[in-house]
């Protein structure tokens, strides 16, 4: 790979990040606070339904008729229109139409996380470069939060504004990218090839079997941190909940260097095993930090995000990719999409959507009880990351509320123990071994 191929596929995987985190990581703050609380849970249901259909498109269109950088850029200039017309509808207070944009963008977006996989791999020469030039979606993503978070943007929906013009931008620069044949041009298309039965046969093979089915339920609790971690923050007196939730990104980016040297030494059980307890105990520090606003256990919580994503999804697309063959290498990155991303989200929403409407019942009451707050400079932003002011609300609406996060946050917790008991339990397969 020369220098060229490396500084286009780093810069791919920023704005492919960039992207999905200037709106995905404070939607529900910025839907909370323009009084479109109920449809927080249709508007993060977007994500996994687009993911669900995502593998259709790959395993018709992109894996036999189409270069993956060309399919790629269609995508992201469809799905940037698109979310051009949310902060009308916000203003309009149209919040059904907009959960139908949403879905919209995320039906063109969800497809480019395989593709931008598959441009990857295919361009590199051993997938332990791949976290290297991951890393670069995490920096992404980061700088999303940070010029949301630093321009006071947390609950506006100007966040849609920067998500649909970083998509064009994205959009036409995919043209510039290396190309990358589609791997099974010239195979006949049926039926067989749109279900992706080459790559639900991996399923055959008990370990990545249990991977999936793991991974999949593992998904669940995880949606809570996306849907309502920007909620809690804000509630809890975090300015800034945007350049806040980037601290976890910035922990990424330190393990995402260390993942080929963890995965050669640790073994793919044993790294998935150390993402899972990251979850239980984030969620319990969630929990725990709630009723008292202990700031650090939050704080913690947040970082945490590094190993609870890196060790679990970056160690999750090499153990598939290395269990695909080539020809069905973008359909087996799409299954895993599929399962996590589509099914287990979808699920993880909703339950997180459900059990937040019936645990936190004070959260509109407190969101309009608290005090505007002031703005502050996109410098001010970053100490603003660090810090919290506990809102001054009268009588006992903040203590009882936050004592309801306490419980809400404690659900995951346990469902994400079970199932890393069941992963440990049941999941037995050598250490892979460096290509």
């Amino acid at each position: 790979m020369n220098i060229n191929t490396r500084i286009l596929l780093s810069v791919m995987m920023f704005l492919q990040f960039f992207v999905w985190g200037a709106w995905f990581s404070t939607l529900g703050a910025a839907l909370g606070g323009n009084g479109l609380t109920e449809q927080i849970g249709g508007a993060f249901g977007s994500a996994p339904i687009a993911a669900i259909i995502a593998p259709l498109f790959l395993g018709l269109v992109a894996d036999r008729f189409f270069n993956s950088e060309k399919a790629m850029g269609v995508l992201h200039l469809l799905g940037g229109g698109l979310m051009f017309l949310a902060p009308g509808l916000v203003a309009s207070g149209n919040g059904e139409m907009l959960v139908w944009i949403f879905t919209g963008h995320m039906l063109c977006y969800m497809p480019t996380l395989g593709l931008s996989n598959t441009i990857v791999f295919t361009n590199i020469n051993d997938q332990n470069k791949f976290p290297a030039l991951r890393v670069w979606g995490t920096i992404g993503w980061i700088a999303a939060g940070l010029i949301v978070g630093g321009l006071g943007w947390s609950s506006s929906p100007k966040i849609f504004t920067l998500a649909a013009a970083s998509g064009l931008v994205l959009g036409v620069f995919c043209f510039f990218l290396p190309a990358t044949p589609p791997p099974a041009r010239g195979k006949p298309v049926n039926l067989h090839t749109l279900l992706m039965v080459d790559a639900f046969r991996m399923l055959t093979n008990t370990p990545f079997l249990i991977f999936i089915i793991c991974s999949t339920l593992i998904c669940i609790p995880l949606a809570y941190y996306y849907a309502l971690t920007s909620n809690y923050l804000t509630h809890m007196g975090f300015s800034a909940a945007a350049s806040t939730m980037t601290l976890g990104q910035m922990s990424e980016i330190f393990f995402m260097i260390l993942i080929p040297i963890f995965y050669r030494r640790l073994g793919v059980k044993m790294m998935i095993l150390i993402g899972m307890l990251a979850w239980i105990v984030r969620y319990a520090l969630f929990s725990l930090g709630a009723s008292e606003q202990v700031t650090w256990m939050i704080l913690l919580g947040v970082i945490l995000h590094g190993v609870c994503y890196d060790f679990f999804f970056v160690t999750g697309f090499m153990y598939t990719d290395n269990k695909a063959s080539k020809e069905i290498r973008g359909q087996a990155q799409s299954l895993l999409v599929f399962f996590t991303q589509g099914i287990g989200m979808f699920f993880g929403f909703r339950v997180a959507d459900a059990k937040f409407g019936s645990t936190v019942t004070n959260a509109d009451d407190l969101t309009q009880a608290m005090p505007v707050a002031e703005p502050f400079t996109f410098l001010e932003s970053f100490g603003k990351m660090l810090s919290v002011d506990k809102p001054e609300i009268p009588g006992s609406l903040f203590i009882d509320t936050m004592t309801q996060w306490k419980t809400f946050w404690m659900f995951p917790c346990i469902m994400a123990v079970v199932i890393t008991v069941v992963f440990l339990l049941a999941f037995w397969e050598k250490p892979a071994k460096p290509n």
